[in-house]
């Protein structure tokens, strides 16, 4: 298979989380790019640098990609396929009503292919897919040229994307591994022409069969829930024993063999990933005729996490919420994002609604995204910062870790609180130097329930 032009083009389908921060990094290479997307407002927004997502360092990289014409947006289809020859197939793949992915838009991108590309090329499954997908597009692709009389050199390549919402641009810049999926030699160097920046700083560039790529992603996901779920487990025999489960984390961090990562207690994983991608993976073990018990627990040990804080909180209150204001810090699902999908606070918020309470939340960023999730109530109140969501609260619950958060004074909250109780979901206090303030603490597997 050979390019026709020295100059490498691109074409990205999907302007969401990780087509964005495709589109930007490779345009800060110099790389030509054309972002397409079905979505005619946010390519509006995104031609009047306006970017529809909260990514520390997309907007400027956004800015000066488009500023020097090395990006472009734009709503069609048939230009993007006739535009690159990496074509980018980053749409979303949400979960079906039996967990399983729903692939529609992928099939979309390939049926486009076919229909529009005239010229050689390599279609790239960035989307988080199940294993097997490479050949269902490829398949979707010949099916199509067959049935419109036509002729194209192609092939399709399983490249799985590993980004950290919240340190996305360093992650793609800077990854561990650049995973590629492909059977042919040809294909393989191209690939490795397109990631040549990364493998010349020494970054690992690491070529398989495509299955073995596919699935490496949902592995890797699955074993960062399974950490998290582990933790969450651990945190719950902590409470019960009395022990704390910050210094039990400490202790297991030093060992080498498990690592500081991924071991934070907390009140549930949210996302865009690990939920759908646990999902995914389970549906795909069930239909092969295997029963998945590990990722089976880890779903159902989160699903029992994020329920946490409403329950404590619910206990300490004897269940007599409809009298009580709740303070909620934190919307998004982790620190540095707007993404509330799957989020604990949701459930969080939810709960507390149905069982009367007001709520008065903040979060830095993700305000306007929880607006559209949660509607307007005259239970629920949007506050401007930190301290007016505390003012004469009932009580304050902790969801997600933001910075600002951690560098709260207590002696702040404890002023503006009408009862002085935090329910930490994310165990970003000193419990002892609460205690010495006099402030009602409860954490995650602090060694004190209710």
């Amino acid at each position: 298979m050979e390019k026709t032009s020295t100059q490498i083009t691109i074409t990205v389908y999907g302007a969401g989380y990780v087509g964005l921060v495709t589109a930007a990094c490779f345009a800060k290479l110099n790389y030509q790019v054309l972002c397409i997307d079905v979505d005619e407002h946010k390519i509006a927004e995104l031609n009047q640098g306006r970017v529809p997502i909260y990514e520390p360092g997309l907007t400027e990289l956004l800015h000066e990609a488009t500023a020097k014409q090395y990006l472009h947006f734009s709503t069609d289809v048939e230009a993007g396929a006739k535009f690159g020859f990496y074509q980018f197939i980053a749409v979303g793949t949400p979960p079906m009503p039996d967990g399983s992915a729903d692939l529609q838009y992928v099939f979309n991108v390939a049926k486009a292919v076919a229909q529009y590309r005239n010229e050689a090329c390599i279609i790239i499954n960035k989307s988080t897919v199940p294993v097997g997908t490479v050949d269902k597009v490829k398949e979707t692709i010949q099916a199509n040229l067959s049935e419109l009389g036509r002729q194209l050199e192609f092939a399709v390549v399983s490249n799985p994307e590993f980004l950290k919402e919240g340190s996305a641009i360093h992650d793609f810049m800077q990854p561990d591994r650049i995973v590629v999926g492909a059977e042919d030699e040809q294909v393989i160097d191209h690939m490795r022409q397109l990631y040549s920046p990364f493998i010349d700083q020494g970054f690992k560039f690491l070529s398989m069969d495509v299955r073995s790529a596919e699935l490496t992603k949902y592995a890797a996901n699955a074993m960062l829930a399974t950490k998290i779920s582990f933790m969450n487990e651990i945190s719950q025999i902590a409470e019960r024993l009395g022990a704390d489960i910050e210094l039990v984390k400490l202790g297991m961090s030093m060992d080498s063999r498990i690592g500081p990562h991924f071991i934070n207690p907390g009140c549930g994983y949210g996302g865009s990933c690990f939920p759908k991608d646990i999902k995914a993976l389970s549906s795909t073990a069930r239909q092969l005729g295997y029963e998945p018990l590990v990722l089976a627990a880890v779903d159902k040990v989160n699903f029992a996490q994020k329920q946490l804080l409403f329950s404590k909180i619910a206990k300490y209150f004897s269940g007599k919420l409809s009298d009580k204001v709740i303070a909620v810090w934190g919307l998004a699902f982790k620190p540095n994002t707007n993404d509330i999908r799957e989020a604990p606070s949701l459930v969080l918020i939810e709960a507390l609604l149905a069982a009367g309470a007001k709520v008065q939340v903040y979060d830095p960023v993700a305000m306007q995204e929880a607006k559209q999730v949660l509607g307007l109530s005259s239970q629920l109140k949007f506050c401007s910062n930190a301290q007016s969501a505390i003012q004469n609260a009932d009580g304050l619950a902790i969801v997600t870790e933001w910075s600002e958060f951690r560098s709260f004074a207590p002696e702040i909250i404890k002023q503006q609180l009408k009862h002085p109780v935090i329910f930490d979901g994310r165990n970003i206090f000193d419990s002892h130097l609460l205690e010495e303030l006099d402030i009602k603490y409860f954490g995650i597997g602090r060694g004190e329930r209710l």
